[in-house]
């Protein structure tokens, strides 16, 4: 294992993995997680009456109103029409806190009149986000705590992860029961057999056949033997472990998929192997190997050596990669030293993430300098004053999947950790959670969401430690939060519902215009759907002409479509009915329009 101040493979053409792994006992039990939140027993105070076709009130909202003050007048409440929604029905207000009684009472008022088709209560909803059943979930501060933690549970009532691959580009992937649903076949592109283990070189196994070292001095003089660490895996589990499995721990952005590549083995590995892995990963050619039949979007590099330069086989791949639209994260290394002397956190084009502690201070290990673009946590198994290699603060690591073998593969097990590798894996999951939220996000954009919407240390750190902890429900808030661009802006924010294999429309009427529409129109669109792959979306002009927005994709399960489009739409007069057309085309997944907007 690499000791959390050192660098395995000092040479440029040798990387090691960023974490330090120290043999020690398994922390002592903490509480479980909680489990599912009993929802508040919230007071009645309006109900919804459908009246039948035809009648009176169906379709006068002054009726309505004065059938809500006869019904008051039988009950004795004090009844009264608010609005109507948007399928026809009324919205009638009880006047005040009503009792359970009160509430039977109108109701059976309502039901009693032949004229009312149905009637019901209008009852409250709560965020179904609740705090994950994992056994083991107690023990992850790095999620939840306020102090030192990244604020993830509350992003997950908007994005979860689902339809993102992360390729975790490390030692491999050892079996592990709370990540095996979130994995996809990856590859091992450790070219030499021997430090490879598996008697063959580059196959397509991304088995972790273990990184051990026998015996000091084996690795380059001044290494030391050390047991098998289990890196990828372990890195692996705090970015995409399943949740709400009733076992173990909660990743970061458990609906997506994890892709093991496996560039680390005996003494490290090498900067060739390491490049043709991030372009394979990203979807790029490699000569001799198979096309990557699942490209990620997010790529974590929890791995580094010494180099005063980022080498150009490293850019060259890294260009590329997020030339296809993968965003590339990098651990700052651990030898509390400025980040400009380590590579690939060095390189252009990455995202570099240094280390903080459960106090919110720079861990003591960590790589600082002006070069870091973010923080997140990475932990702290002992105190800066501890002998190295033992373990004293356990519960201020990071904990997540593992396995019990020295050598080879044994048990799956759990332990934690501590190390800016352990950092960056937070961050590649906040990146799947914006990407699946959006999937429009550059990797440009992302990068730029993290580093605004990070809050500052509280505690310290001395060298920089770019913009501060990044905050994962603020920078996804703030990517699915659309903001109408300046112009006259008009909106409908009345819900439409999206059935099913159905086609609806909201229509937006512009007035006040003169002449043509801009060509650079703007059309904002919120739309909820629990499978957006389902929907086509269009613009339809006043004079009928349809402009497509977006098109269906069988393989895009994400959420909803939070986006802002822009349309030439310069051949159209501006003043009339615009309408903004959805069909869902296939079965199983429905939603509404919740919102949509012209800026002209």
């Amino acid at each position: 294992m690499v000791a959390s101040a050192a660098i395995v493979g000092a040479a440029a053409t040798s990387s090691g993995a960023f974490a330090a792994a120290p043999a020690a006992a398994t922390p002592k039990p903490a509480p479980a997680a909680q489990a599912m939140t009993t929802l508040p027993s919230a007071p009645v105070e309006k109900v919804i009456v459908t009246y039948k076709t035809k009648t009176a009130e169906a379709g006068s909202n002054a009726a309505a109103k004065t059938d809500a003050a006869a019904k008051g007048a039988v009950t004795g409440e004090s009844l009264s029409f608010e609005r109507r929604l948007a399928g026809g029905a009324a919205l009638v207000d009880l006047g005040g806190s009503a009792t359970k009684q009160d509430v039977t009472e109108v109701m059976a008022a309502f039901r009693a009149d032949p004229q009312v088709a149905s009637v019901e209560p209008d009852i409250r909803a709560y965020p179904m986000a609740v705090a994950p059943n994992d056994t083991d979930y107690a023990k992850q501060w790095d999620l939840f705590e306020a102090t030192g933690g990244m604020n993830v549970p509350t992003a997950w009532d908007k994005t979860t992860g689902s339809g993102v691959t992360v390729a975790v580009i490390d030692t491999g992937y050892a079996a592990h029961t709370d990540l095996a649903a979130n994995i996809v076949n990856g590859y091992d592109f450790i070219s030499d057999s021997a430090d490879a283990r598996d008697g063959n070189g580059r196959d397509t196994n991304a088995k972790d056949e273990g990184d051990w070292n026998a015996t000091d001095n084996e690795c380059g003089l001044g290494s030391k033997a050390s047991n098998s660490s289990w890196h990828g895996t372990h890195v692996a589990g705090t970015i995409g472990a399943a949740t709400h499995n009733t076992k173990g721990i909660a990743g970061i952005a458990y609906d997506a998929k994890i892709q093991p590549v496996r560039v680390l083995g005996k003494c490290g590995g090498s900067s060739a192997d390491i490049a043709d892995a991030i372009t394979w990963a990203s979807g790029g050619s490699v000569p001799g190997i198979a096309a990557n039949a699942t490209p990620a979007k997010v790529i974590n590099l929890s791995l580094g050596g010494a180099s005063s330069t980022c080498p150009s086989v490293y850019q060259n791949a890294i260009n590329g990669a997020v030339s296809r639209g993968t965003t590339v994260v990098v651990a700052a290394g651990n030898s509390n030293a400025n980040t400009s002397g380590f590579t690939p956190a060095n390189c252009s084009n990455v995202i570099t993430v240094a280390s903080t502690s459960r106090e919110g201070n720079r861990s003591f290990y960590s790589n600082y300098g002006t070069i870091v673009d973010v923080a997140a946590p990475g932990g702290e198994t002992r105190r800066a004053t501890d002998t190295p290699g033992t373990v004293t603060t356990p519960e201020n690591g990071i904990y997540s999947t593992l396995n019990s073998g020295a050598t080879t593969q044994s048990t799956e097990n759990y332990k934690p950790y501590q190390g800016t590798s352990m950092a960056a894996p937070h961050i590649a999951g906040l990146a799947a959670l914006l990407k699946s939220a959006k999937s429009s996000l550059t990797p440009a954009e992302i990068e730029s969401a993290i580093k605004a919407n990070a809050r500052p240390l509280p505690g310290t750190c001395t060298g920089g430690c770019g913009t501060g902890i990044a905050d994962t429900a603020k920078t996804v808030n703030a990517v699915t939060t659309t903001t109408p661009p300046a112009g006259n802006v008009f909106t409908n924010a009345t819900d439409v519902t999206i059935s099913d294999n159905t086609t609806v429309s909201s229509s937006i009427a512009v007035t006040g215009r003169t002449g043509n529409a801009p060509a650079a129109l703007k059309v904002g669109v919120d739309i909820k759907h629990t499978w957006r792959g389902d929907l086509v979306i269009d613009l339809i002009a006043p004079d009928g002409t349809v402009r497509n927005l977006k098109a269906s994709s069988s393989s895009d399960s994400a959420d909803n479509v939070v986006t802002t489009y822009t349309v030439d739409a310069s051949s159209e007069v501006a003043n009339g009915t615009w309408k903004l057309q959805v069909r869902d085309v296939a079965s199983g997944d429905t939603g509404y329009i919740n919102s949509w907007n012209l800026t002209f």
